[in-house]
């Protein structure tokens, strides 16, 4: 069996080894932060350290609420908001879908971009930065004109874009460590006014109930330290895949939008995802179709719907991580050939 090339780092990417040897510094500091104890006290400091670390490498000026992930922050945020919700866009996670009830929904264009000017309401207004299956990053600068204007409140799901990308300018943002390198299991909700929410009571200045994950938050600021620096032979690696994947009659899917280099959608015409997913992943290449979280549904991608893409059923999604190679887009490029039927 062919060695194993992961290209689906959007999904979750490898721990990188200064989260891993911040981790495991976490775990000799096995007190609880909240115990009044002196050990207690000294993992306190660490967690209040830690927190410091991550808004300073993130560039945030407010507070930071530490979570479980992404998907825990998007419900605190869109729970806790004193500002009710007033709209999502229809590209959104499905972690956000799921909570977003009859709040009204922005709709997007061919190349997956919000229209600002929808965005112009009152209440909590939810928009991604980065799109998890396309890549594409939407158009912040402007929405959050548009939403602040209207006397409403930003919240941004960064949770592809946090790590790789300045944080856009916002109310609310969310993000999840193991996209950048950090642990699964960890996350944080950025605040920018503490007056946005209703506190819940509890730790995490009463946002967020629970013992803190001191080890993760450890590791998330160790990964946040380590940069985005690796974004530009991403770029370039992108760019090779995807001149060689026209070249044998692919679509790029929102060819035309600003996207994070890391992330790709492409269709190979009269092949579905499905046995696209089975073929690569018997040649060893882990791709996927659609969201991670999603992806074994068989159900349509509600994120290509929204684009009007046509035969969204043959499209893929292959997202670069940090230690993707050239050598690893050309045994990809050569595996699609072979499933196109090319070779």
């Amino acid at each position: 069996m062919s060695a194993s090339l992961y290209l689906d780092h959007a999904a979750t990417t490898p721990l990188l080894p200064a989260a891993r040897e911040a981790l495991f510094e976490g775990f000799a500091l096995w007190a609880n932060p909240s115990s009044p104890h002196r050990a207690g006290r000294a993992a306190r400091a660490a967690l209040e350290d830690a927190r410091r670390r991550i808004g300073a490498a993130l560039g945030w000026p407010g507070e930071v609420v530490l979570t479980s992930g992404a998907s825990e922050g998007l419900a605190l945020a869109m729970g806790r908001s004193r500002a009710p919700l007033a709209a999502v866009s229809v590209v959104e996670h499905e972690a956000v879908l799921r909570l977003a009830g009859g709040a009204a929904r922005l709709g997007v264009d061919g190349q997956g971009l919000v229209d600002p000017a929808q965005a112009a309401v009152s209440g909590l207004v939810c928009v991604q930065q980065v799109n998890n299956e396309t890549g594409v990053i939407q158009p912040l600068d402007a929405i959050g004109a548009a939403v602040r204007g209207a006397g409403g409140v930003l919240l941004v799901d960064a949770a592809q874009g946090a790590g790789k990308l300045a944080l856009p300018e916002a109310d609310l943002i969310v993000l999840s460590a193991h996209k950048f390198g950090g642990p699964i299991g960890m996350g944080a909700l950025l605040v920018r006014d503490w007056a946005l929410l209703e506190p819940t009571g509890g730790q995490e200045r009463g946002y967020r109930p629970g013992t803190e994950n001191l080890p993760g938050a450890l590791a998330m600021a160790a990964a946040l330290e380590a940069g985005a620096g690796w974004l530009g032979e991403a770029a370039r690696l992108r760019e090779r895949l995807e001149r060689d994947l026209v070249a044998m009659g692919a679509q790029v899917i929102a060819a035309q939008a600003p996207r994070l280099p890391t992330i790709g959608a492409y269709r190979m015409p009269g092949k579905s995802a499905t046995a696209q997913l089975i073929r690569f992943d018997g040649l060893g290449i882990a791709v996927s179709a659609g969201s991670a979280c999603s992806s074994g549904s068989l159900r349509t991608s509600h994120v290509l719907g929204a684009m009007g893409v046509e035969h969204a059923g043959e499209v893929i999604r292959v997202s670069i991580g940090r230690e993707t190679t050239g050598a690893d887009i050309d045994r990809f490029c050569d595996a699609w050939r072979t499933i196109a039927g090319l070779a």
